[in-house]
């Protein structure tokens, strides 16, 4: 079959079934488009609804708020946690850190090295002494307040022992 058209064109051997060979493939080549594409639709589409909550806006909106009240919930709570840990570290600084501890004969002659000297400072190396001295009749116990890591009553070799022990403890 010979058409005019083609004979114009340059195209007067053209085989009109070649054509509607071609136009049948671009036919299903186009429906596989279009069945891929509506495959991808559906699977955008599932997401989307799963992600709305099935209630268009309304799910997420309130989702969103709920979500903005927590964060300013837990924000709050954070600041209280930091004022407290502040808090805390303030009291801590006043406790006792820093121990020195010595065991010693304090008179030579009973043996078992029953006197001590403990040494308790705070961060800031303010603190006491203490200076238990034991004999056969009796025990005694001194204590020399401690500022600044120095004493202003002077220390027996056993209580400076203790409070260089306390000094350099972490």
């Amino acid at each position: 079959m010979k058409f005019k058209l083609f004979e114009n064109m340059g195209l007067g051997d053209f085989d009109l079934s070649i054509l509607i060979i071609i136009m049948l493939i671009m036919i299903v080549i186009g429906w596989i488009i279009a069945i891929i594409a509506l495959v991808k639709y559906q699977n955008l589409n599932k997401k989307y609804q799963k992600f709305m909550g099935g209630n268009e806006a309304k799910a997420l909106e309130s989702y969103i708020t709920e979500l903005i009240a927590l964060n300013k919930e837990n924000s709050e709570r954070i600041d209280d946690n930091e004022a407290e840990i502040q808090n805390l570290y303030k009291k801590q600084r006043l406790n006792f850190q820093k121990i020195g501890m010595i065991k010693y004969d304090a008179l030579q002659e009973m043996g078992g090295n029953l006197s001590f000297v403990v040494a308790l400072l705070d961060e800031n190396n303010n603190g006491f002494i203490m200076n238990s001295v034991h004999n056969i009749h009796s025990n005694y116990c001194y204590a020399k307040e401690i500022k600044g890591g120095k004493c202003s009553i002077p220390l027996s070799e056993e209580e400076q022992v203790a409070l260089e022990k306390a000094l350099t403890s972490r």
